[in-house]
């Protein structure tokens, strides 16, 4: 999911912000006190961008009783403006 903040830079820093999100590493304690790798940070064209996945079941009604298991796991990234979060 992109949202309309995101889609309204433009598709060159849509292409930026997937390249980003597809190479972000930046997880610590502090950012990822879980160990979950499931929401980040990331600046693109001066704007702050955040990522996350959110781990649902098959019909994408409740969350997923075993996030690990890709047979019961839908996968939904969400890409948004920080200040639309």
């Amino acid at each position: 999911m992109i949202t309309r903040g995101v889609i309204a830079l433009g598709t060159p820093a849509l292409q930026r912000t997937l390249e980003k999100v597809a190479a972000y590493d930046a997880f610590d304690p502090g950012n990822d006190p879980y160990g979950e790798h499931d929401f980040g940070a990331i600046e693109v064209v001066g704007r702050r961008l955040f990522f996350k996945i959110d781990t649902y079941d098959l019909t994408l009604t409740a969350q997923s009783e075993n996030p690990a298991d890709p047979a019961v796991t839908t996968r939904v990234l969400t890409v948004m403006l920080a200040e639309e979060y």
